[in-house]
């Protein structure tokens, strides 16, 4: 479906590193190069940032309604080598709210 390929498109995007895709070297959030950066609210905000530049650029028919970053700071319960990242979206010409979910495990080294 028409949404199941906007999600998956969403995805690429925000795990392809910028420089990665052929004849495209701007395209992509790399949220792998925030791996080993600090978790502050800075970087969440260069990472929201990267976000939004990057579905205007490529995707201007989706809009970020909420980005939440969960980790042990909002979450005392998660292990410290654990990031969630919650991309809640609006999808224009479908008129539907829909949201991706990104989960790091740093100490695995893994994307779930």
């Amino acid at each position: 479906t028409h949404k199941e390929m906007i999600k998956q498109n969403l995805k690429m995007l925000l795990l392809t590193v910028p420089g990665e895709r052929m004849m495209e070297p701007e395209f992509g959030v790399g949220i792998y190069t925030y791996v080993f950066e600090q978790n502050t609210v800075l970087t969440q905000g260069e990472i929201q940032a990267r976000i939004s530049e990057q579905l205007s650029l490529y995707m201007p028919y989706v809009e970020i309604v909420d980005l939440v970053f969960n980790n042990t700071e909002t979450n005392p319960e998660l292990d410290e080598n654990y990031l969630k990242i919650r991309l809640e979206y609006f999808v224009k010409p479908l008129e539907e709210l829909d949201a991706i979910d990104l989960d790091f495990d740093f100490s695995k080294q893994l994307f779930i």
